[in-house]
């Protein structure tokens, strides 16, 4: 267990625990709500508007998209990827259907005079903790040892900017529904705003996302992008995809597998594993079903630019599948085929009209957690992989932070002002 310990990622496997503890962090006061309007937008529905939301969020609305096609969500029977602490009041459920996010408003975000922003969260989080609060786990964390309990909400409300952020119904869900959700929220920021376009700040896989709305990869029963982001910053993505699940062995399956004492919200690269000598089958919980799709839809082979790790567990057959000592797998190539949207994005391509930023991480020392160690990465992703710019029309800005890590990005102040400058 010592060693499982240390391997935990908010976008490849396994949950760092601390944070995913943030996200059950109580409430200081109850969000009261406040009479819900007949107000629609298109084909979006007002469910609920909370105007004493915590963290520093001005005001806080959960919107319904009313589409009858919307895919019905998919939530693990264990419950691990409920909706908890202040998200799950505010949906007033811990299993919201996917058509619904929140839509927070950062003060100011009517009344200032700068741009509208849309923040968008990453896997497995929420934009509380990483954008207005990321000490609201405690120590280590945002990445370091002491985290600041304002972040780059509270930078760009304070610049004039005028700041949203969207959580999504599924913390780990499928990216063509987040990508539509993303969507939605920019339709209903347009309309609070009375702006035709947005500039779009998203984190992690919620970056995956948003460069896929951007390129008009959706789902069959979805709709293409609507022309309306200005700029798109995207912050640790990655754009040539990553494999971090598959690896590093079976090193995780510990935290993950109940029958080991684990309970991690995130995927297994294994169907099955051994747990004190005795051989668990958990397809729910392997990368290959359909609970965790989002994180499929990210992965991209590695091995032959930095090989695998093999000083962990069965790291031979985890990989490249089969049969090894203590799990089996059906091998990274196998959930590509079955689901990988890398080359899809890369080749649908983001449009000239929007100029694109990267921003990314140079330092593998996420506290507590098994670095990315193969080759130089955030801790989870590879500056390779985040600096990609394949597909990408009109790239603005590639901004490379030697000294942060994956958690930090969305907070340390150098980055605050980078994104800020980016978007003036």
């Amino acid at each position: 267990m010592a060693r499982s310990l240390r391997r935990r990622s908010l976008i490849g496997t396994w949950l760092l625990a601390a944070i995913a503890a943030a996200t059950l962090a109580p409430l200081v006061a109850p969000p009261v709500a406040s009479a819900t309007t007949a107000h629609t937008v298109g084909q979006l529905s007002l469910v609920s508007t909370v105007t004493s939301v915590t963290y520093g969020w001005q005001r806080a609305q959960v919107w319904s998209d009313t589409d009858p096609t919307w895919p019905a969500e998919h939530y693990l029977p264990t419950g691990r990827d409920n909706q908890t602490g202040q998200p799950e009041r505010l949906f007033g459920t811990p299993q919201p259907p996917g058509s619904q996010f929140i839509l927070f408003q950062a003060p100011g975000a009517t009344t200032n005079s700068g741009p509208p922003v849309l923040l968008v969260m990453g896997a497995g989080d929420s934009v509380t903790r990483e954008y207005a609060d990321p000490n609201l786990g405690g120590a280590y964390t945002c990445g370091t040892a002491v985290c600041p309990s304002t972040g780059l909400m509270q930078y760009l409300s304070g610049e004039g900017y005028r700041v949203f952020a969207v959580d999504f119904a599924n913390i780990q869900g499928n990216n063509f529904e987040w990508a539509q959700t993303i969507s939605d929220a920019l339709q209903v920021v347009r309309d609070e705003t009375s702006t035709s376009s947005v500039d779009l700040v998203a984190w992690s896989k919620g970056a995956f996302a948003a460069r896929m709305y951007v390129s008009s990869v959706a789902p069959s029963w979805g709709r293409p992008y609507q022309g309306d982001v200005s700029k798109l910053v995207l912050i640790g993505n990655p754009n040539g995809g990553l494999d971090y699940t598959f690896a590093h062995g079976t090193e995780g399956n510990p935290e993950i597998y109940p029958q080991c004492g684990g309970s991690l919200n995130g995927p297994s690269p294994s169907q099955s594993y051994m747990c004190y000598g005795v051989m668990y089958t958990e397809p729910d919980l392997s990368i290959d079903s359909a609970y965790w799709t989002g994180q499929r839809q990210m992965l991209a082979r590695w091995d032959g630019t930095y090989g695998v790790d093999e000083t962990q567990d069965t790291w031979y057959t985890t990989y490249y599948g089969g049969t090894g000592y203590t799990s089996t797998s059906n091998g990274i190539q196998y959930a590509i085929d079955h689901g990988s949207l890398v080359s899809t994005v890369q080749n649908a391509g983001i449009p000239a009209s929007v100029p694109t930023y990267l921003l990314c991480g140079g330092a593998p020392t996420i506290p507590g957690f098994y670095n990315e160690n193969r080759g130089p990465s955030d801790g989870v992703v590879f500056i390779a992989s985040c600096e990609d710019t394949t597909g990408i029309a009109n790239l603005a800005a590639v901004t490379l932070f030697s000294g942060y890590n994956h958690l930090m990005l969305g907070w340390e102040p150098t980055a605050e002002a980078t994104i800020s400058g980016w978007l003036s």
